[in-house]
């Protein structure tokens, strides 16, 4: 797990204004490890992207991890 953690932030950090303020969050579901990313309300657009595109790849990335027990989810919180 503090792999996949590793590397959302090693992609994550480098697009956002506010890498200060990111913070992740992991929650164990009966079906996901969800990763649940903080970030300020700024930097939403950055992470996600136009139609999506960035968080997507993001996402492509971080679950061709493999993982043996759950899958992985990524969910984008905003901060106020």
């Amino acid at each position: 797990m503090d792999t996949i953690e590793n590397l959302i932030i090693a992609i994550v950090k480098p697009l956002i204004s506010h890498p200060d303020q990111l913070t992740i969050r992991i929650e164990d579901t009966p079906e996901f490890l969800e990763y649940h990313l903080d970030l300020h309300s700024s930097d939403v657009g950055r992470v996600i992207g136009r139609k999506g595109r960035t968080i997507s790849a993001i996402r492509t990335i971080v679950y061709s991890v493999p993982i043996d027990s759950k899958k992985v989810r990524i969910v984008i919180d905003e901060q106020d």
